[in-house]
């Protein structure tokens, strides 16, 4: 069997298909690449059993069909040096030697049977489907992932919760102490529906679309999730188990409005917060009309900052702390110039939303407060 591709075409998509693999896997075909060569088009996939990831690329000088696999690190370091050219694969189906001839010289080794490689896993009759745009799903899954929580006891909470309902899709993270909730109001159902994606498939959505990625559909049931984009498709197991009620812990009606510039007063946290206790990550807000200022301190090695920012406050003066790294976090994550803080008073949550909305959006971040001492 004998076809060639582009070099550089090719090497793109087996680096993404390569972050699917693990380091350690339980059986060794796990550790390759499955091609298939078909009806002129060569289909690559890579699995690490759970997760299965494939992309279809369009062949030139294409004789004969056929399936194998390749080892995946022996074939990356094959073309990832090699500059924009054709790349001829001659393969020999029953003895598996392959040659992969370039401009100035060639690669042989061996591949192997295709025949141990698992099948991917086809979601059900009757699964839900959503169409969203790629970018819009890769940023909700991009400033939703510092939000969950690094827990295998919990997968629930380390995972994103997708909430289809007839008002909106709701794309949630939380870690129990801060949270991410993202309103998309252009993608509704009349039969609500929902799933939670693990991490991992979610790490590998997040760099996977671009800004003219186009629609991608996601087609689930009960047991696992297939999305399909314009250069491929992932199948992945979802996680079973009742995400939290994100809704209610979210406080409603916060009197006190704190609204400053989001570079501002992130770059006032970066340098106050290296003063703060290394354990408890401890900044301090004392809130007031017009004024914010910003402390920590470690006892432990008699030092402190303090810095003072120009806002909009309304409401009643105010001191309340919050793990600094966390609401740094929040704010890295957000995109507008200018970021609202809603309080109610020092023992309830944060409610962190940006002043300018994407469209048909609603971006709201929450993070719990830390007890003062005084």
């Amino acid at each position: 069997m004998k076809f060639t591709l582009s070099s550089q075409l090719l090497n793109n998509r087996l680096q993404t298909l390569a972050k699917v693999i693990n380091s350690k896997n339980s059986m060794a075909i796990l550790g390759c690449f499955l091609f298939d060569v078909r009806d002129g088009r060569l289909t690559i996939t890579s699995s690490d059993n759970e997760n299965v990831m494939s992309t279809v690329l369009d062949l030139d000088n294409v004789e004969g069909e056929g399936r194998f696999a390749v080892n995946a690190p022996t074939i990356l370091n094959a073309v990832k040096e090699l500059a924009e050219q054709p790349l001829s694969f001659d393969v020999d189906l029953e003895s598996y030697a392959m040659t992969l001839y370039y401009l100035n010289g060639h690669y042989s080794f061996n591949a192997t049977s295709a025949e141990e490689f698992p099948e991917t896993k086809e979601v059900g009759e009757g699964a839900t489907v959503i169409t969203i745009d790629g970018n819009v799903l890769s940023e909700c899954i991009s400033r939703s992932l510092f939000a969950t929580a690094e827990d295998q006891l919990r997968p629930v909470m380390g995972s994103i919760f997708f909430d289809l309902t007839p008002d909106c899709l709701c794309i949630v993270a939380s870690d129990g102490h801060k949270l991410v909730r993202n309103r998309n109001y252009a993608i509704k159902s009349e039969v609500p529906a929902s799933f939670i994606l693990p991490k991992k498939p979610s790490t590998l959505l997040k760099g996977l679309f671009g800004k003219d990625a186009g629609d991608v559909v996601i087609k689930f049931d009960n047991q696992g999730a297939e999305i399909s984009f314009a250069t491929g498709r992932l199948n992945c197991a979802l996680i079973e188990g009742r995400y939290p009620r994100y809704n209610s812990v979210i406080p409603q009606d916060n009197p006190n409005i704190l609204t400053i510039d989001r570079k501002a007063l992130l770059g006032a946290l970066r340098r106050v917060l290296p003063f703060a206790s290394e354990s408890s990550q401890l900044v301090r807000l004392h809130i007031e009309a017009g004024r914010l200022e910003i402390s920590s301190e470690n006892i432990d090695f008699a030092k402190s900052a303090k810095e003072e920012l120009v806002c909009d406050y309304a409401g009643q003066n105010m001191s309340i702390g919050f793990k600094g790294s966390s609401l740094t976090e929040i704010l890295n994550n957000l995109n507008s110039d200018e970021v609202t803080m809603e309080l109610a008073d020092p023992s309830r949550a944060g409610v962190v939303v940006p002043v300018s909305q994407p469209e048909n959006e609603e971006i709201v971040m929450l993070i719990m407060p830390m007890l003062l001492n005084d």
